[in-house]
């Protein structure tokens, strides 16, 4: 597909937009990795100061590898931040650490679209690592029912990119609110946080809108829209 004319026609404005996106983050965060914290609080301090204010003690912080691999794992219930963001005392570190520090609370508050997206982690996982394989078996071979499973499965991981969507926006919203509600920043510090945050944010919109686009590509080389491709 990658020397397919229409695969690049079909996904030009989701590859810019991905583009643009990666760009705009890292710049952004390199950013405001130089503004310092006027409360001198660390990501981790600042996340953990969330959590033990929503009575979420028992969740700890953990570092990992990695730049920007920070992320929340309901499993274990456990905040892993890459080193910058652990020990970072700026305002890109305390805004990416409250994001996931957002992510425990929608945990704690079972929200739906944060349940929804755990559960279908299996069927996205299968769907990422089988579903070309199918579709381009099905394709070479002619074997229209293997590539139809490969377009099922695909489907799954475009599903799962569309509830991401509602559950990183809702994790930001509510690291915005609450580092304001309890002063870790302020004036130009929550203005900075919202910019990396959004940044952020459409990273994800980039992704879903490369899913979408992905399998409507699909859909049409194989002839579920405009008829059959010869």
């Amino acid at each position: 597909m990658f020397f397919d004319p229409l695969y690049f026609i079909i996904l030009a404005p989701a590859l810019l937009l991905s583009a643009f996106a990666t760009l705009s983050v890292r710049t952004r965060f390199a950013r405001y990795r130089r503004v310092a914290l006027r409360s001198g609080l660390s990501g981790a301090e600042a996340a953990r100061r969330l959590l033990d204010r929503a009575g979420l003690s028992a969740v700890r912080i953990e570092t990992t590898a990695g730049l920007l691999g920070d992320h929340y794992d309901p499993t274990t219930r456990t905040l892993r931040l890459s080193r910058d963001v652990f020990s970072g005392r700026s305002v890109s570190a305390v805004g990416v650490a409250a994001h996931e520090a957002g992510h425990a609370l929608q945990h704690a508050d079972r929200y739906l679209p944060l349940q929804l997206r755990t559960a279908m982690v299996p069927i996205a996982a299968l769907g990422s690592n089988l579903a070309w394989v199918l579709i381009l078996a099905g394709m070479l071979l002619s074997l229209l029912n293997l590539a139809k499973i490969g377009v099922v499965l695909f489907a799954g991981v475009v599903a799962f990119s569309l509830v991401t969507l509602p559950v990183e926006l809702d994790a930001s919203r509510r690291a915005r609110m609450l580092l304001s509600r309890y002063a870790i920043v302020s004036g130009e510090e929550a203005s900075g946080v919202g910019r990396v945050l959004n940044a952020a944010a459409m990273t994800y919109v980039a992704g879903a809108l490369t899913a979408v686009l992905t399998l409507l590509y699909y859909l049409i080389r194989l002839g579920f829209i405009g008829g059959r491709d010869e």
